[in-house]
């Protein structure tokens, strides 16, 4: 049975369409806020919905995003409160919501617990930054025994050796980071790019979408 991330990307890729996946940080400016925008975005034809969850450290992100997170903190946002609101919207007809969050939040709250939780307030997948991926091997097994996709970032540096780990555990689609830095716009696709997309491509079927820049 395919998870909704894979029905969602393998109808796009029969139509030979792209996925347009926005991101947005929760709870900035608040929850009420993120929750009309998401429901704004499915309205306006997102394919799916990528959530961040405010961390005080984030990784690669840019200073965009980095505001954003310190803003939601500064409002006291708590994990709780983000499940919540994912929880209130529509259940059906609605984009998978993929959330990016740090290993050290799902750790701190439980690993065992934030799956449960994630999964009861309709979570798709999980996007984790700082999860290494010769380690991610057990936390895939969790992500799949909870019915979550475990969405892992191919960097344009990464070895192939590496690359074909991260291909391994990834489900639902393999995130391809665009650029070596941080997240923001970029004005053109580097060629390495193409050329790590099309190499990658030989040895998968699951969805590459590229992000980040």
């Amino acid at each position: 049975m395919k998870s909704p991330i894979s029905e969602t990307l393998s109808a796009l890729m029969d139509a030979r369409q792209m996925a347009f996946m926005p991101f947005l940080t929760a709870g900035d400016p608040d929850l009420q806020t993120t929750r009309e925008v998401m429901l704004e975005l499915a309205r306006s034809g997102a394919d799916l919905i990528e959530l961040g969850f405010p961390y005080s450290d984030p990784i690669a992100d840019g200073p965009v995003i980095q505001a954003s997170y310190q803003r939601a903190l500064d409002r006291k946002i708590k994990v709780d409160d983000i499940f919540a609101m994912v929880a209130s919207l529509p259940a059906e007809d609605f984009p998978p919501v993929v959330a990016m969050v740090s290993y050290a939040i799902i750790f701190r709250y439980g690993v065992e617990n934030f799956l449960t939780k994630a999964r009861q307030s309709h979570v798709a997948g999980l996007i984790v930054p700082d999860l290494p991926a010769d380690e991610a091997y057990d936390f895939c097994a969790q992500t799949k025994a909870a019915k979550l996709d475990l969405i892992q970032l191919l960097a344009p540096t990464t070895s192939w050796e590496r690359t074909q780990q991260i291909v391994a555990t990834s489900t639902g689609f393999v995130y391809c980071i665009a650029v070596a830095g941080t997240t923001g716009e970029r004005s053109q696709i580097a060629e390495a790019l193409v050329s790590q997309l099309k190499r990658v491509r030989g040895i998968t079927q699951t969805p590459l979408c590229v992000g980040f820049g």
